[in-house]
């Protein structure tokens, strides 16, 4: 493309509506007194400059005796609609230029005398258009210089998360001593640094340090019911977190490889992502997502597969200690999971999901017997777990959303290869946008996962249910500021009626950049 053919198309894209391609851009790089037609309601708004006016047939001769707007195969102007005065003003500037270059290339008596005069004509006319053009297109330079100026990387761009969480439990203890939890209030955070780099644009290798030092409320409750859905505790050292890379595979397929970092649930799509961030979302662990998805960890991998525009296939598989030289991949703990998303109409959505597992039955939110329904005796345990997950956005200020799910563990150890159920679902609903833009109230009801039934020994079996209550209310201060307040009540801890209710309540405040 030729210098005068790069500015034309600068010029053009600047004013909004390239005359190239007819294609409009974004309105946020449109000169100030253009504001106006982003309310444009009729065609005949625009009809500023019509194709019946002087400067129209004018700019339409000019154009087609001199070539000055390049880039239709034919060579020709088009001028057949009406246009507004700044798109007439870029077409007017785009003669201007190369017929500026005709006499600098001294090939002036190529240019009537005729034309000139229509051209000052037409400069007068559209002075205000051309000096507004002008001013754009310099600030458009000048903005453009200083991000190339400033980006981190060509290739890599940098992104930021800063939580701050003040946060405490009460409660008596769940491990039969009755003894009240120190209900100290903590203040601990979280600071992660994601280095995403695109090797050829529709690719994404995602590099996160992090270092953080929340507690886990399990330790001082004596029930994983009352862990945080941001929890973790690196002692503030830095560590890699996370390292994973996501890539098209031809033009309905995806694939996803974790090296460190993320859970199952993290292979495949959830249905209701208005809880699952633990920067943003639900502030329980139990909230965040089905528990049957949180079986087993990176490393791993998975692939997805669009059937049609509303159903999508995905599999994928992780194994916890495939690094672990003693273990290596084929003796690790596995789990691997297969998920059907189904989107029957725009405002709801299905998933069911199937997951596989050995030695990975353990969600972490549910009592201690579910992780190990058969308290330390099994040393071989598979899983088949059964999921189903519902998102429907009732209106574009409620959606409601709903998930049961079942796991059926086996003990391949044992004599006759005894079985258990643990059962979990939750009711949730949320709305967005509750009096501010990007705010999200959210309100959970659950059942944490429980042994219904249990083949090696019915005192296994729980017979009380616990009751996970939990509120939350996320203001998004602004673009980079958002506060949490959020509050979750455990009704018979672990399963068992003879435990006193836990309260856990915790204020996040999450900076992102």
């Amino acid at each position: 493309m030729t210098i005068i053919a790069r500015k034309i198309l600068i010029q053009f894209t600047v004013l909004g509506v390239s005359l190239l391609t007819n294609t409009p851009v974004s309105a946020s790089i449109l000169p100030s007194t253009t504001e106006p037609l982003a309310q444009v309601t009729s065609v005949s708004q625009l009809s500023d400059v019509a194709p019946s006016d002087w400067a129209f047939q004018s700019l339409r001769t000019l154009v087609e005796r001199y070539g000055c707007i390049a880039g239709y195969p034919d060579g020709t102007y088009r001028g057949n609609r009406a246009l507004t005065r700044y798109e007439f003003a870029a077409g007017l500037n785009a003669c201007l230029a190369q017929i500026n270059t005709l006499i600098t290339a001294g090939t002036t008596d190529t240019i009537h005398q005729a034309d000139l005069a229509t051209l000052q004509r037409l400069q007068a006319e559209f002075a205000q258009e051309l000096a507004t053009l002008q001013g754009s297109v310099d600030q458009l330079e000048a903005r453009t210089a200083e991000i190339e100026a400033q980006q981190f990387s060509t290739t890599t761009r940098l992104e930021g998360e800063v939580l701050f969480a003040l946060s405490g439990v009460t409660g008596d203890r769940t491990d039969g001593s009755n003894e009240e939890i120190d209900n100290n209030i903590t203040l601990s955070n979280r600071v992660r640094l994601n280095f995403i780099t695109s090797f050829y644009g529709s690719d994404s290798f995602r590099v996160r340090l992090q270092a953080r030092n929340i507690p886990e409320f399990e330790d001082a409750a004596g029930t994983s019911m009352a862990n945080l859905g941001f929890d973790g505790d690196s002692e503030n050292r830095v560590e890699v977190s996370r390292l994973d890379y996501a890539f098209p595979v031809g033009d309905r397929a995806q694939g996803y490889v974790s090296f460190v970092g993320g859970g199952l649930g993290d292979f495949v799509t959830n249905v209701n992502p208005l809880y699952s961030s633990s920067g943003s979302g639900a502030v329980s662990l139990f909230a965040r997502e089905n528990p049957v998805r949180r079986q087993g960890g990176a490393p791993g991998a998975s692939f997805a597969y669009s059937l049609s525009d509303a159903v999508t296939l995905e599999v994928g598989i992780a194994a916890s200690a495939a690094t672990d030289p003693e273990v290596g991949i084929w003796q690790s703990p596995y789990a691997a999971i297969a998920q059907l998303t189904v989107q029957p109409i725009e405002t709801l959505n299905l998933g069911l999901t199937y997951v596989r597992s050995y030695n990975s039955i353990g969600t972490g939110t549910g009592s201690e017997l579910s992780n190990d329904p058969f308290d330390g005796d099994a040393d071989a345990i598979t899983g088949n777990s059964y999921g189903i997950e519902a998102a429907l956005q009732v209106t574009p200020s409620f959606t409601l959303g709903g998930r049961v799910g079942l796991i059926q563990a086996t003990a391949t150890d044992l004599d006759d290869n005894p079985s258990a159920d643990i059962v979990t679902w939750a009711v949730s609903l949320a709305f967005p946008d509750l009096a501010g833009e990007d705010n999200l109230a959210g309100i959970i009801i659950g059942l944490p996962p429980k042994v219904v039934s249990n083949q090696l020994d019915t005192d296994l079996e729980e017979d009380d249910s616990s009751l996970h209550l939990e509120a939350f209310y996320r203001v998004q201060v602004n673009d980079n500021l958002a506060i949490t307040p959020g509050v979750f009540v455990i009704a018979n801890p672990e399963h068992n009626a003879d435990n006193d209710t836990i309260y856990v309540g915790t204020v996040r405040t999450t900076f992102e950049f």
